[in-house]
């Protein structure tokens, strides 16, 4: 669900910003699809580690983001400082390449952290799991 909302989000950026998909910005969305699933890996995998500690589906939930919180945004961040310098140093296509991958970026941070997590949140209350399976 987190990779379909961050590229709807994404297109309907690129569509407010009135951009112009060309090849270089099909790569980066590309390039975020692959960063979307491996951000929804890494918190996954915390939520399955907390879950095998025994926490309850709420609390290893909660523990999941937090402990993947750090590295995602380090990853996140060190992407976002690459395309400011690909920005400032690159021509036409390079640059807009370099944009399409710094929105996506932001976009992504948004919809792995906050959003994945608000459905997360959302289903554990209104199905009332005792138990999660990840």
């Amino acid at each position: 669900m987190g990779m379909v909302l961050n590229i709807v989000y994404l297109m309907g950026a690129l569509a407010a910003l009135g951009a112009t998909l060309t090849l270089p910005g099909i790569a980066a969305i590309v390039l975020l699809v692959g960063m979307s699933v491996d951000s929804n890996v890494l918190i996954f995998e915390r939520i399955r580690e907390e879950l095998r500690l025994g926490k309850t589906a709420k609390a290893a939930l909660d523990a999941g983001y937090d402990k993947a919180f750090l590295t995602v945004m380090d990853s996140h961040v060190t992407t976002l400082i690459t395309a400011a310098v690909l920005f400032q140093f690159g021509t036409g296509p390079v640059k807009g390449f370099a944009v399409s991958l710094s929105l996506g970026i932001i976009i992504n941070l948004f919809t792995s952290l906050l959003a994945t997590r608000v459905i997360f949140d959302l289903f554990l209350e209104r199905k009332n799991v005792k138990r999660l399976s990840i």
